[in-house]
């Protein structure tokens, strides 16, 4: 079936836009139009964006999805079937775009396609969570499944909330002397400008570079406002191809003493998610390339992709990963003991743990670091622009 680009409205008036698989344009369209939807457009994907660049779909949002999975498993639990369950949950749905996602599931599921395929179809969940539905639907165990991917979603959103949480105070920093120096350049040094040029007074080099840097930035502040924008908008869509997102991930991992936290962190969200998908009961090899799909580093998705075909081979995974020279000899030994001893997802959680724990040390020691730095720099500029503007001062006081 082909992919197509549908645009309509809700009874409420609210606007929605989404991919969907048909036979045809008039297909889909009464297919909505019998939902109740307002059809405006229907475009075929052919010619657009595909999904993973910019045309994709927005995720919804982790906390929000978190909630609607543990209230669903309740409902599931209490014995409640899975189309009921839906319909509760879609009714009592505050966000729209996620109460049309909801309502266009259970419409799928009703007409006979599986939950894990329903969802795949809107595109705004992870690769993980439709990959483990399924694991759930084949193996007849869905409950236990979802509860396993709900106590890994609330690991990972707690932990990158734990980071988030760890850059804020660096951030405001950055911010703080950004406006500092916005207000020094565009306001003080001006007024010093006119000064001076009344005074008619020999000005030191220094003075005269700042005044002529404040100058032009009062003078032409529309055209560099408009070329920094500009700017913006370039490195925003760069980094949204794919050789910008690659280029971008590469540099990462580079960075001096970023770069190795960055890696450590995207190893303890693939040990986590393997285990999780293994967890499950799926097999080795379909966990290693659902896992590579969700990551959301290009390197290391390369690298977990030519490990899963090595598997697919016959070879050992502690081995596979050893090959690509990108794993730790920890995480490595940690990983091949699993596979040695059986245990694989309980090491591979043990490992996730490991590692989250490092990071958080890791960023903790890097933050008191990089802090005084930002501080220390922030106090040496505003000096060097103080400095530049009262020199000229101290030397026609000297004079006198």
């Amino acid at each position: 079936m082909a992919e197509f680009l549908v645009k309509m409205a809700d009874e409420r008036g609210h606007v929605l836009q989404q991919v969907e698989s048909g036979v045809s344009e008039q297909e889909i369209r009464e297919r909505f139009v019998q939902q109740g939807f307002m059809v405006y457009s229907i475009r075929s994907r052919r010619g657009l964006l595909p999904i993973g660049k910019a045309g994709r779909k927005k995720v919804l949002k982790a906390d929000q999805f978190v909630i609607f999975n543990q209230q669903f498993l309740t409902l599931i639990k209490a014995g409640l079937p899975i189309l009921k369950s839906l319909n509760i949950l879609s009714k009592r749905q505050k966000n729209v775009r996620f109460k049309a996602i909801l309502e266009n599931v259970q419409e799928r599921v009703k007409s006979g396609e599986l939950l894990s395929q329903a969802f795949e179809a809107q595109g705004a969940t992870s690769k993980i969570y439709t990959t483990t539905l399924l694991a759930g639907e084949r193996s007849g165990n869905l409950e236990e499944v979802l509860g396993r991917f709900i106590s890994f979603q609330r690991i990972t959103v707690s932990f990158r909330k734990k980071l988030i949480a760890s850059l804020w105070y660096p951030a405001l920093l950055i911010c703080a002397l950004t406006v500092m120096l916005t207000f020094l350049m565009t306001y003080v040094v001006p007024q010093f400008a006119d000064l001076y040029s009344s005074l008619n007074a020999k000005l030191p080099a220094m003075t005269v570079f700042m005044l002529g840097i404040g100058r032009s930035i009062q003078n032409y502040y529309p055209v560099i406002l408009g070329s920094l924008l500009a700017v913006a908008i370039l490195i925003t869509l760069w980094v949204r191809s794919e050789s910008g997102s690659k280029m971008l991930d590469s540099l990462r991992y580079k960075l001096p003493l970023f770069g190795e936290i960055w890696m450590k962190y995207q190893i303890a969200m693939f040990s986590r998610t393997l285990s999780t998908l293994l967890s499950g009961g799926l097999p080795l090899v379909p966990s290693l390339e659902t896992a590579s799909q969700s990551i959301n580093s290009f390197k290391i998705s390369s690298n977990v992709g030519y490990a899963s075909n090595r598997v697919r081979e016959g070879r050992a995974l502690s081995f596979s990963l050893e090959e690509t020279k990108f794993f730790p000899d920890l995480a490595l030994e940690m990983i091949e003991v699993g596979e040695s001893t059986g245990a694989l997802p309980a090491m591979l959680n043990s490992v996730a743990e490991f590692y989250e724990e490092d990071v958080q040390n890791s960023l903790t020691t890097a933050m008191q670091l990089v802090e005084p730095v930002i501080l220390i720099f922030m106090g040496i500029t505003v000096a060097i622009v103080l400095l530049s503007l009262y020199l000229p001062i101290f030397s026609l006081g000297a004079q006198q």
